[in-house]
């Protein structure tokens, strides 16, 4: 127990110079202070003893949060302007280090500190953290989602596409990668037929113009760009570790689009859904696909109604799952709440809808190979329906019929 000591005793040493940075500037009082070192040393003995669990580390990375937290409190309330956070984040940053490489195969703490770096807005350490974290764990969706999302979300769908179709030759035991894929495509689809329809640019703009002011070629601050050279403190070795891009150096050059390479790319397949389409498509290929998976696709590619290419996309998907699991619970509930794809309550279009549903509910419990499940995923879609304000006292009442004979099969 001697080198936990020693150890705790430098770790406690080099938070020596903030604290006294509190008592200087009457942030904490001299009690508050010996108070915050007993349980930082206490904290310091615990993540430093051999048998350390990484909910000792989020314990200890917690209170020093909070800590910061109470300080940014004090400060506005006593008008001291020269404290900042730099000291405190470069604490928690390291006990993250430290948390990680004692614990490389704990995923929550990979994302903890992930999220830790998104939010003291430290986008190169981020790209670090998560390049590390997907060396060492490839066949995890999560990471590999993050770091595809987070591309995107800056504009940058190149190495967002890149992020996902790398994550997906990984994972390959369950869908979740590959659907969230597919919704990061149907998103950019959704933002350029908003950029056309006249959202954030003037209207009437053609197709070049709302892929220019979707996907930005530069962002400043937080793109998720792998191959980028570090210039903070942590070099050396870890800027090794970060994921190569055949196109590094080049510098982005804007290119001239005449009409016609407009026009070619307006009728591109990718803006009609092809994209989304070839996902599915590919995932059918691999072991977890089935009636379920497909199902999954479905609920995903209905949330964009907003999309025009929508119906193609879910036609293609219910020809398809038709073809192999015709008879399967899932199967039969996409192909009921197909007509009512995008139409809210409130619409007059609602009742017809719901009348062809229910038509085809009739037909599916006589050929469906489990009427439970079917039920049980009919109830599912039928109450948030019920749930809604101002519903119609007719559809309500056939939605009510419809629910409870539901649960009699279900039961």
């Amino acid at each position: 127990m001697a080198g936990v000591a020693d150890k705790a005793r430098f770790y406690l040493e080099r938070a020596a110079p903030q604290l006294r940075e509190f008592e200087d500037k009457g942030i904490f009082s001299g009690e508050e202070i010996k108070s915050l070192v007993n349980k930082r040393s206490d904290f310091e003995h615990l993540v430093l003893a051999p048998g350390a669990r990484p909910a000792d580390f989020l314990a200890y990375i917690s209170w020093e949060r909070s800590l910061d937290r109470l300080r940014t409190k004090r400060c506005r309330r006593l008008r001291v302007h020269a404290s900042t956070s730099h000291a405190s984040e470069a604490r928690t940053f390291g006990i993250f280090e430290r948390a990680v490489m004692k614990h490389p195969g704990c995923i929550p703490l990979w994302t903890a500190y992930l999220d830790f770096a998104t939010a003291a807005k430290a986008a190169k350490r981020w790209r670090r953290i998560v390049t590390r974290a997907l060396r060492l764990h490839p066949a995890n969706a999560e990471l590999w989602i993050l770091a595809g999302q987070r591309a995107a979300k800056s504009g940058d769908m190149e190495h967002a596409r890149a992020h996902f179709l790398r994550g997906c030759r990984f994972c390959t035991g369950e869908p979740t990668l590959w659907v969230e894929y597919a919704r990061c495509e149907m998103e950019w689809l959704a933002k350029i037929e908003a950029k056309k329809g006249g959202k954030g640019v003037r209207k009437g703009v053609n197709v070049m113009e709302a892929i220019k002011a979707t996907e930005a070629t530069e962002q400043d601050g937080d793109v998720i760009a792998f191959d980028e050279d570090d210039d903070d403190s942590e070099a050396g070795e870890d800027s090794m570790l970060v994921l190569p891009d055949p196109d590094a150096g080049k510098k982005t050059v804007g290119k001239v689009f005449d009409e016609e390479a407009t026009k070619k790319l307006e009728q591109s397949p990718a803006l009609s859904g092809a994209i989304p389409i070839a996902i599915f498509d590919i995932a059918r290929k691999q072991r977890f696909y089935g009636a379920p998976a497909a199902e999954i696709f479905f609920d995903m590619f209905s949330q964009f109604s907003q999309v025009s290419s929508q119906g193609k996309i879910v036609d293609h998907v219910l020809s398809a799952i038709e073809e192999l699991f015709p008879t399967n619970p899932s199967t039969c509930n996409c192909k009921i709440r197909q007509p009512l794809m995008g139409v809210e309550s409130q619409r007059v279009e609602f009742p017809k809808a719901l009348r062809e549903s229910l038509n085809r509910l009739r037909a599916a419990m006589e050929t469906t190979d489990n009427k439970k499940v079917l039920a049980q995923k009919t109830i599912a879609w039928v109450e948030p329906i019920l749930a809604g304000e101002n519903l119609d006292a007719g559809i309500r009442m056939v939605l009510e019929h419809t629910k409870r004979s539901m649960e009699d099969l279900s039961s």
